[in-house]
């Protein structure tokens, strides 16, 4: 089992779904977690069932300069952290012909600007506390090109792209930087689909090798990796942990082919 005993560790993002997870499993693993999220109930909620001192400090990342200010707030509470977890994010499902120029602003904000102006306000303390873990949730919409995701899928492919720079630049710090790429997962942002969309449960199910939907449990594990010493020689890597729906074949029905005989 991963032991991260000692461990400072951020969560944005850390109110519910995926976030909520990795909170949960990095403090069964040991660390001190500071949960950041926009509201605060949400975040005590979470907090209140954690067992080693959590902190919470409430955030809106959509606003102009918050992923410093974030920085600066983990760093009067702290004197530094290991682990960086950035989790926050907003979808956006539009047309290209639907997209405004403030929609692709907001995206943008959210899922990197503050992103990246977060893990650089943290930067220093984690060089002073000798390397750490940086992890990154991208998108499977990075890779994949979804239809009607075009402004999101650019911030994570955005999101993949300074996780390597970042790998260059913090590796002789002893930092490591790595991206996940999660595919269909089973949150809250789904769950009013789920429930009143005939037919879309099996229908996404059939295009994912492993045939089911992932949990946010199947991240905070990938997560867990990263943060812990398992992962010491990997840096600047994007993981796809989406059941194969990315890069694997996958039919409805198992197919019955006719058999191919080399002549």
């Amino acid at each position: 089992m991963t032991d991260l005993r000692g461990k400072i560790a951020l969560v944005s993002g850390a109110s519910r779904g995926i976030g909520e997870a990795a909170a949960r499993a990095l403090d069964a693993a040991g660390a001190q977690v500071i949960l950041s999220g926009r509201t605060t109930s949400d975040l005590e909620r979470v907090a209140a069932e954690l067992t080693h001192s959590p902190v919470v400090i409430t955030a809106d990342l959509s606003v102009a300069g918050a992923g410093s200010a974030l920085a600066i707030d983990v760093l009067t509470v702290v004197d530094g952290v290991d682990i960086v977890v950035n989790n926050a994010g907003i979808p956006m499902r539009r047309m290209p012909e639907q997209l405004r120029e403030q929609d692709v602003d907001l995206v943008y904000a959210i899922n990197v600007r503050a992103l990246l102006m977060l893990t650089i306000g943290l930067g220093e303390s984690m060089k002073s506390r000798g390397g750490g873990s940086v992890i990154n949730i991208s998108s499977v919409a990075g890779i994949r090109g979804p239809a009607g995701r075009a402004a999101y899928a650019a911030t994570k492919g955005a999101v993949d792209a300074l996780t390597r720079a970042l790998a260059s630049d913090w590796g002789p710090a002893g930092i490591r930087v790595n991206s996940i790429a999660p595919g269909l997962i089973a949150t809250d942002i789904w769950e009013e689909s789920r429930q009143t969309i005939p037919g879309l449960i099996e229908d996404m199910e059939g295009q994912i090798a492993l045939k089911r939907w992932g949990f946010s449990d199947d991240i905070a594990d990938v997560i867990l990796f990263f943060a812990g010493n398992d992962s010491r020689y990997v840096t600047g890597e994007t993981l796809v942990v989406d059941g194969g729906l990315a890069k694997v074949g996958a039919s409805a029905k198992p197919q019955l082919l006719p058999e191919m005989i080399a002549e």
